[in-house]
């Protein structure tokens, strides 16, 4: 029981502040420091359990005694799901230092903005431990209902209502697919639980068109939440209205918590050896389906992405394509695809919440220095500002050294060394549409002319995330095996 709790302690202490965070700032509604404060060191000391969890059990521990513990064999720990939860903290911190001076300065600073930060990242806590179908289910709603609050947290917007009434309506239609799927599945297997699951369709059911139907549903509901192709329709005007610096979250750590679940349910419901019997499941034929998913993804993305005047619908569409290099890893279907997935999440993150935190400190009011032409001259009026967004835009763009390029390599090596050489060309000819306009926004910045007043920019708490998010991009850039190595030994009990 000890063990078990210790191991669990990054979930007790993240629900432990996400349920007294709204008794803080019940008692402290005027001083916003405080939530803020209690906010950040709930982050800080749930990313240092999940941080001693990792290096106590860097492979993945998958109960099998379930009936003598307290989880029921519904939660696994330590390995991808210990270093997801740091992943999902870092995410969270670098939001919270780039909100302060954003939220300020827009009149929003309510303290209810940290409180759902601390929901939103349980939820996605929940979806990197789960073992079960059901827990799954919790994980994605706990994350899905606060970013539907957080998209109109800026009320007097009228893009920022409508943002959030958009994520909604369409987030409950697809959760209904998903919800559907999982009941298809546990019709069809008899259980909620991966490991059963896996063991039924490896060893042949009876429920065949039961079983697709699921499977069918599933994909859909997930590929929502990935906002993968032909199911992306909601994220640009989703990323677009919301607060700048919700977005920047919202495409990051809500991103990867989405493909993380996609990971697991595939990875369940593509069981490498099956047993001929009853039905033979074709395992290849969902790949192929997950790789069409992808390739649209990915082309689809990029090429809305290049007429595009708006900075943020910009980036809005580029994280779209930047699903689809994720669903790679996931049509890998091996421990290198998984690994690759990792890397380029944890890239992912750093490069696109840099940028996002310098929309947002560029950003004035509403719709305003958002466009692209905006961006003229910045290398001469600030040139740290500028020379930090060059960098994340060649890290986008896959350019070496950068992280993102490596994340890149690793998830078209892992789609070629799993026969979807296809694919990788597929992925080769979108990244080159996609130097287009980030290198179009470093000419705007380094080769043009400012016409109009030069901006007062105040990065106050956001210079403490530009500076992180920067070292993450360089350093796993340049060392990448430093990220690699422990991704390797974090799926090292499922290669």
């Amino acid at each position: 029981m000890f063990s078990e709790l210790q191991l669990g302690s990054s979930l007790i202490l993240i629900s432990f502040f996400a349920i007294t965070i709204v008794i803080v700032d019940a008692l402290f509604q005027k001083n916003k420091t405080v939530g803020f404060s209690y906010a950040l060191f709930g982050f800080i000391l749930t990313a240092v359990a999940s941080a001693i969890n990792l290096y106590q059990a860097p492979s993945l521990i998958i109960p099998l005694n379930s009936e003598n513990l307290i989880t029921k064999g519904m939660i696994v720990f330590g390995g991808y799901s210990s270093f997801f939860d740091i992943l999902f903290c870092m995410g969270a911190i670098l939001t919270m230092f780039a909100s302060r001076e954003y939220l300020k300065r827009e009149y929003h600073e309510y303290t209810e903005f940290y409180s759902l930060l601390i929901f939103s990242v349980s939820g996605m806590m929940f979806i990197g431990h789960a073992n079960n179908m059901l827990m799954i289910f919790v994980g994605i709603e706990l994350m899905s209902i606060p970013f539907y609050i957080l998209a109109g947290f800026i009320r007097t917007n009228f893009k920022s209502i409508e943002a959030s009434l958009k994520y909604f309506l369409l987030g409950s239609f697809a959760t209904g697919f998903l919800l559907y799927g999982i009941a298809m599945i546990y019709g069809a297997t008899g259980s909620l639980g991966f490991t059963e699951i896996s063991k039924s369709i490896a060893s042949g059911i009876n429920s065949t068109t039961i079983l697709v139907i699921g499977i069918g549903l599933i994909i859909v509901g997930l590929s929502f939440k990935v906002a993968a192709f032909p199911f992306h329709q909601w994220a640009p005007d989703v990323y677009h209205g919301s607060p700048t610096i919700v977005t920047g979250f919202m495409s990051t750590a809500g991103k990867a918590a989405a493909i993380l679940a996609f990971m697991i349910i595939a990875r369940n419901l593509m069981p490498e050896k099956i047993v001929s019997g009853k039905f033979n499941f074709d395992t290849h034929t969902l790949q192929n389906i997950i790789a069409w998913i992808s390739a649209g993804t990915m082309l689809v993305g990029n090429i809305t992405a290049l007429v595009q005047k708006n900075v943020k619908r910009m980036l809005a569409y580029s994280s779209v394509a930047h699903a689809g290099y994720l669903l790679m890893g996931i049509v890998a279907n091996s421990q290198l695809g998984w690994q690759g997935i990792t890397f380029y999440a944890t890239a992912y993150l750093f490069m696109q919440i840099g940028a996002f935190v310098i929309v947002g400190l560029i950003e004035r009011g509403e719709e305003n220095n958002l466009n692209i032409e905006d961006y003229a001259g910045l290398s001469k009026s600030h040139p740290m500002l500028a020379a930090m967004m060059a960098m994340f835009m060649l890290s986008l763009a896959g350019i070496p050294p950068m992280a993102g390029f490596f994340g890149k390599y690793y998830l078209f090596a892992a789609a070629i060394k799993s026969g979807f050489t296809w694919l990788t060309i597929v992925a080769v000819i979108a990244t080159i549409i996609s130097m287009y306009f980030y290198i179009s926004l470093i000419i705007q910045m380094y080769f043009k002319d400012r016409t109009e007043k030069e901006l007062e920019i105040k990065t106050g708490l956001g210079l403490i995330s530009l500076i992180i998010c920067t070292i993450g991009v360089l350093l796993f850039g340049v060392f990448p095996s430093l990220l690699l190595d422990l991704t390797r030994q974090c799926f090292q009990l499922l290669g």
